[in-house]
């Protein structure tokens, strides 16, 4: 890759390596110089500018992250869109995240342009949670890196996967000691079962009986099948031949090791009985705060049970008491601030096709759908967490042609006001969980999933980007994605133009995004163009529309 100073005879194709505001000119880094582009800075003076130019054996930055995060992902792990050369990671389902840390370190060891950042090996992570981030340093990578990357992560199991957990049964056993109440049992017992049920688990049975070994022996036989037997005990272990260790052993059951480097936590118990994990808790694990028992609980629960040698590497980072620096350190702790962002799509279905006629164009067939049943499905299809349509013209009509689609459906009573209305009455209807939305017009069927998806991978407000808008050929199009923080102004929005004009408006906050679709710009808004696209789709042509069909309404 060739990086520095170009003349503009020379920089067609290269990237812009520094933004560039000059006059009307405002050029962001890392945008592709076209022709356009370079005629527009000469006519501002520009002689030359420092830009990157990639060679035959660089791999841009988006389809070399997208390869290696390809690689590296293994199950129950979401890969999202690339985009400026970054492909984060998501967990699928609740669990532990497994590393093979040697082959990431080995893939970051390659070159200089590769790196990959993860959670630590063992994290427990819930649904949408962020897990490792692959970043490509602008604006590019060799092949052989990426060629190498790949080779290192497909050489065994994937070097990163989500563990989900087990619907894991439980039993309890209690001892006690004479004076005991009954109220500390039960507190043991509540704290139990909302640890078991937050990882999926049921706790299927608890038992008390006096802190004597031959009562717990008898217990712990009289228990019911269960996939793992916890027993709290009255007093602490102090020694494997105490009460609890004893017991278990009288009970056939064996005692595999002793005590553990995690604080809280150190006088845990692992033992074995019939083929079944057997936990003696700590006394710390009466507390709902984190300690030890919840490290093995995990793991047992994921399918992966720790060996004795195991639990004695659990040292490093094993460190869990509360000190002065670290108040209450892992007492929840949250993954919002790693989540994957929560996007709901809104399709806008309820205008009257004026330029139509008497026929409504969104329900027009096509292929044997209704037209409008494409940006549905494109949305459905794409990372968005949920779909709202808003009917308004027939809208009883559109709701039954996309009856069978998982969808909700809001209807906008004022739709002769303009797309407006429609607007307003799909933002009162998002999720309050979702941090944005992304507009989707019901007349533009060549809208791809991976349109949005891109939209969504560029969304990032703390770095500026809370208004994504693709573009093409230079041509802002659709659908457009917008940070909930401008809720409120599109609300306020009155006539047919929806949010259009509020881009103007927050242009330091507005990221365009490439995409190689014409599909953005193309809408059906007269009986000519619906019926050519039906022609085409009939003959399936439809993916490469012409550009200068262009959408004219912005979300």
């Amino acid at each position: 890759m060739f990086f520095g100073p170009l003349p503009l005879s020379d920089a067609e194709g290269a990237i812009l390596a520094h933004s560039l505001r000059l006059g009307s000119i405002a050029f962001k880094k890392g945008r592709r110089l076209s022709a356009d582009d370079l005629r527009v800075l000469g006519e501002a003076g520009i002689a030359e500018l420092i830009a990157a130019k990639l060679s035959d054996r660089d791999i841009g930055e988006d389809a070399a992250a997208t390869r290696i995060a390809a690689a590296v992902a293994g199950g129950a792990v979401q890969v999202a869109a690339a985009f400026t050369g970054r492909v984060n990671l998501f967990a699928e389902a609740r669990g532990l995240l497994r590393l093979a840390p040697s082959r990431i370190d080995a893939i970051n060891e390659i070159d200089e342009s590769v790196t990959i950042a993860t959670l630590p090996d063992f994290a427990p992570v819930e649904p949408g949670q962020m897990l490792a981030t692959v970043k490509i340093i602008p604006f590019a990578a060799p092949a052989d890196a990426v060629e190498r990357a790949e080779r290192i992560a497909t050489d065994g199991p994937p070097p990163l996967a989500v563990l989900p957990y087990r619907p894991l049964s439980v039993a309890l056993i209690q001892t006690r000691l004479p004076g005991v109440k009954d109220s500390v049992l039960d507190k043991t017992v509540a704290v139990t079962r909302d640890r078991v049920e937050a990882i999926g688990g049921t706790l299927i049975h608890d038992s008390r009986c006096a802190h004597d070994e031959a009562e717990l022996a008898a217990q712990i036989a009289g228990a019911p099948e269960a996939d793992l037997l916890l027993i709290a005990g009255a007093s602490a272990i102090t020694d494997r031949r105490d009460v609890l260790p004893a017991a278990i052993e009288r009970a056939g059951g064996v005692v595999e090791h002793f005590g553990m480097p995690v604080d809280p936590g150190n006088l845990l118990l692992l033992a074995r009985r019939q083929a079944k994990p057997v936990l003696g808790l700590p006394g710390c694990a009466r507390s709902p705060k984190l300690n030890g028992f919840d490290w093995v609980l995990q793991r047992i629960a994921a399918g992966i049970p720790p060996s004795r040698a195991e639990v004695m590497r659990m040292g490093v980072g094993g460190l869990l008491a509360e000190i002065p620096t670290r108040p209450l350190p892992r007492a929840g702790v949250s993954p919002e601030t790693h989540r994957a962002p929560r996007v709901t799509a809104l399709v806008l279905a309820a205008g009257r096709s004026s330029r139509m006629g008497p026929t409504n164009k969104l329900l027009a067939e096509v292929n044997g759908a209704p037209l409008v049943a494409r940006a549905v499905d494109a949305a459905l299809a794409s990372q968005a967490a949920n779909v709202i349509v808003v009917t308004g013209h027939q809208g009883e009509s559109v709701a039954r042609a996309l009856a069978d689609r998982p969808v909700t459906f809001v209807h906008n009573p004022a739709f002769a006001e303009g797309l407006s209305s429609s607007l307003r009455a799909g933002l009162a209807a998002v999720p309050s969980e979702s941090d944005a939305v992304v507009v989707c017009l019901g007349d533009m069927p060549r809208v791809a999933s991976a349109v949005i998806d891109r939209l969504i991978a560029a969304y990032s407000p703390l770095e500026g980007r809370a208004i994504c808008i693709p573009t093409t050929h230079g041509k802002q199009g659709n659908p457009v994605l917008w940070d909930r923080s401008f809720f409120t102004e599109m609300a306020a929005l009155s006539g047919d133009a929806g949010a259009k004009r509020l881009i103007g408006q927050h242009a330091d906050r507005l990221c365009e995004v490439p995409v190689d679709d014409a599909g953005i710009l193309y809408d059906v808004d007269t009986p000519d163009l619906l019926a050519r696209f039906t022609e085409a789709a009939g003959s399936g042509s439809v993916s490469a529309p012409d550009p200068a069909s262009a959408g004219s309404s912005h979300g």
